[in-house]
């Protein structure tokens, strides 16, 4: 069995939430060091998986915010090899799955760059510019090097490409709650609550739900619908950014939405109509 799905599965078992708390963060922004405390406090903060960013010059799936991060970061020196450091070191607390586009992988080749990941003990691997007819040499390179393969299915993704997806899917099934790029939205879509039933149904492993959430109300608002996990990305990387204090400010942020997703806070807010 894969040894990443296995410990993803765990992690998503033993949240103790409503829905895992998945906060993403871009290695090396605004420089390593500063990453790494910034990994640290959503582990202190509570969060329950790790998406961590490789940055990458042409981010085709992120908005602004990350965008610019991942300029900064590579600015400031940020190597492959320096994030997956920083991936072990994350590692040793909760599971991390890297969030990586297809040309560094292709660089090293998939069974080297599967490799690298597993000696990090990296659990998975998301690709977001791979799609899944192509991604067969990813696939089975994760697959020996033990680490978790997580697809992404978007609004428009059909049901015969659901069934496929679904049926290889390793971790979980990574939601995308819009057409369009990563960022914070004022609202979350009105649908998005039936594609995530319409995913569960094509697939054993949890869904978690990501771009566009950006505050607590909207992360439990995505519990509710039926996600398994939330991920939040852009309003913590504009944090980290923005404030003096960047592992400060967004370790407020995570532990803010760590209270919101407990399951005593749930239960207490759905008391009155129950």
């Amino acid at each position: 069995m894969n040894a990443g799905h296995e410990r993803i599965a765990r992690a998503f078992a033993g949240s103790g939430k409503t829905a895992a708390l998945m906060p993403y963060m871009m290695g090396g922004f605004p420089d390593l060091e500063t990453s790494r405390r910034i990994g640290q406090a959503y582990v202190d903060a509570g969060a329950d998986i790790i998406e961590l960013g490789v940055p990458f010059s042409d981010p085709l799936a992120d908005g602004p915010v990350i965008h610019a991060a991942a300029t900064r970061a590579l600015a400031a020196g940020a190597t492959l090899d320096g994030v997956l450091e920083l991936g072990a070191e994350l590692g040793e607390s909760v599971p991390v799955v890297v969030m990586c586009y297809a040309n560094p992988i292709l660089a090293r080749g998939f069974a080297r760059f599967a490799g690298a990941l597993a000696d990090a003990g990296v659990s998975g691997l998301i690709v977001p510019d791979i799609p899944h007819e192509e991604a067969a040499d990813v696939f089975d390179a994760c697959e020996a090097a033990g680490v978790a393969l997580v697809p992404l299915i978007a609004p428009t993704t059909t049901d015969d490409r659901l069934v496929a997806i679904g049926a290889q899917a390793r971790g979980f099934v990574y939601a995308v709650s819009l057409t369009g790029t990563t960022g914070e939205r004022a609202a979350l879509s009105e649908t998005f609550g039936a594609r995530i039933a319409r995913a569960r149904a094509h697939t054993d492993v949890p869904i978690a739900l990501g771009f566009g959430i950006g505050t607590p109300e909207q992360g439990v608002q995505a519990a509710q619908a039926g996600a398994d996990g939330v991920i939040i990305g852009s309003r913590l990387v504009r944090a980290a950014g923005e404030a003096e204090d960047p592992a400060a400010a967004v370790g407020e942020l995570v532990a803010g939405f760590a209270r919101a997703l407990a399951r005593e806070s749930h239960a207490a807010v759905q008391a009155p109509g129950s």
